[in-house]
């Protein structure tokens, strides 16, 4: 089980440095326009003993690959080797409104993106020539060059977060786990087919594959209340992250059947009328995607959740205060506990 960290403020640090003492397995650090996602890695890693480090995600628009390889090796050493790479492409409004990198062709770039960071934290002379990187430049001074910072571990494990059918499928073929939000038991099955057929498109099957999916928890005796804390963010990605005509989370949504209350959730926010919005977010669309409601039912959840073929659940936590986040951490390793599905 995995924590995710978010920034560096509201206390998540310190909760990095709960979920350690409680047996998490890894603390993931998100980026978007906010905290960088290393700095808040490095800071963990110096706070904590056992639980891995995970970037989640670093912004492929936002550094060269090179540079990417260089903070993973840094971060896996100064970890003493706890350190896993995600990688996402963001989306069109921060990677051209933000880093000023045009958002197109995002799979291409994302393979081209890879294969130059796997060469360098395999320490191999790295030399690359594609549509959009090109390593060394030709005609001039560079020369290729080998990465003189070693890793702890020979593999740094590499994510990428994926939403669409065709980003999944880039994601089985190419990476070592699928950082999923928005994950439905009921709906994995189609989301997974994609994974695997690129498992098997890049012959992958026989190595190992992490589904890591992120929930938000609340616990409450009525699963309508518990559900209340979790609108802001739902509201958020559905209708504010991305334009009307490209939000992947709102397309996300549709494909599970919410395509009405989606667009309905979308039109809402874009008119600025947030508290509709969140208010418009359909509780089965929450409860699919998140653990809510009682103790008795959050174990329940788990097993579905494992059932579908997640194999990390990360877990956040929408509480209010940093006392009532560490109080449901604290629930939740329970849970995981009560449920048998630690080991």
């Amino acid at each position: 089980m995995g924590y995710v960290v978010g920034d560096a403020a509201h206390g998540h640090v310190e909760l990095a440095c709960e979920a350690d003492r409680l047996g998490f397995s890894v603390a993931w650090a998100a980026e978007a326009y906010g905290s960088d996602s290393p700095s808040v890695l490095g800071y963990v890693a110096a706070m904590t003993r056992r639980i891995d480090i995970g970037a989640g995600v670093m912004q492929i628009p936002a550094r060269t690959p090179a540079m990417t390889a260089m903070t993973a090796a840094t971060l896996d050493l100064l970890s003493g080797g706890r350190f896993r790479l995600g990688l996402g492409v963001s989306g069109p409004q921060v990677s051209e409104g933000w880093h000023g990198v045009r958002f197109e062709a995002p799979l291409a770039r994302t393979r081209e993106y890879v294969e130059i960071v796997r060469q360098a934290l395999e320490r191999k002379t790295v030399r690359h020539g594609g549509r959009y990187f090109t390593l060394p430049l030709p005609d001039g001074p560079g020369k290729a060059l080998k990465l003189n910072v070693h890793s702890v571990r020979e593999h740094v494990p590499v994510y990428l977060a994926a939403v669409g059918p065709q980003n999944l499928e880039v994601a089985g073929e190419i990476a070592d786990g699928w950082l999923a939000i928005f994950f439905s038991p009921e709906y994995a099955g189609e989301a997974l087919a994609h994974v695997n057929a690129g498992r098997v498109r890049g012959r992958r099957l026989d190595r190992p594959f992490d589904v890591a999916a992120t929930v938000p928890v609340s616990i409450d005796a009525d699963v309508a209340t518990a559900a209340e804390p979790i609108r802001g963010y739902a509201a958020l990605y559905l209708g504010g992250m991305g334009s009307r005509e490209q939000n992947f989370y709102n397309q996300l949504a549709a494909r599970m059947g919410f395509e009405a209350e989606a667009r309905r959730v979308q039109e809402l926010f874009l008119d600025k009328r947030n508290r509709e919005a969140m208010a418009a977010v359909p509780l089965d669309f929450i409860d699919q995607t998140s653990l809510i409601g009682p103790y008795s039912r959050i174990v329940e959840r788990m097993h579905a959740f494992a059932t579908a073929g997640v194999t990390t659940l990360n877990v956040s936590c929408p509480q209010p205060t940093l006392d009532s986040r560490v109080a449901t951490l604290r629930r939740v390793a329970e849970a995981l506990d009560d449920s048998g599905l630690g080991d």
